[in-house]
């Protein structure tokens, strides 16, 4: 990535949550640290948990429309790390990062779709 992000150079360090996305959004997060923590455990356990309270919602006849909204919270959140991983890859060679790229792709896919 050859373009800074604003503030980059002046100004207070970021804190908290906008430190938290900023790094991940500006590449500042390795990419295997990235995938594997952020996308795979982090993720899946979201997910998981989302579509856990979203059954178990239905169990308890709460209304569909909770329940639906329920499990599709987290779908933000996936579209971010997918769109993170893939601008992380931007300083790999080709080969690496169509890797990652179709990796991340694929994660996504199962994540909505599961």
């Amino acid at each position: 990535m050859s373009q800074e992000h604003p503030g980059a150079a002046a100004g207070p360090p970021r804190r908290g949550i906008a430190a938290y996305f900023g790094a991940r959004w500006y590449g500042e997060v390795p990419i295997a640290v990235l995938f594997w923590r952020d996308m795979i455990m982090v993720g899946i356990t979201v997910n998981a948990t989302a579509t856990l309270a979203a059954v178990l919602l239905l169990a308890l006849d709460a209304p569909a429309p909770l329940a639906v909204a329920i499990h599709f919270a987290p779908v933000p959140w996936n579209l971010f790390l997918f769109a993170s991983v893939w601008r992380a890859t931007a300083r790999l060679r080709p080969a690496t990062a169509f890797a990652w790229q179709s990796v991340a792709a694929l994660w996504l896919v199962l994540a909505l779709l599961a």
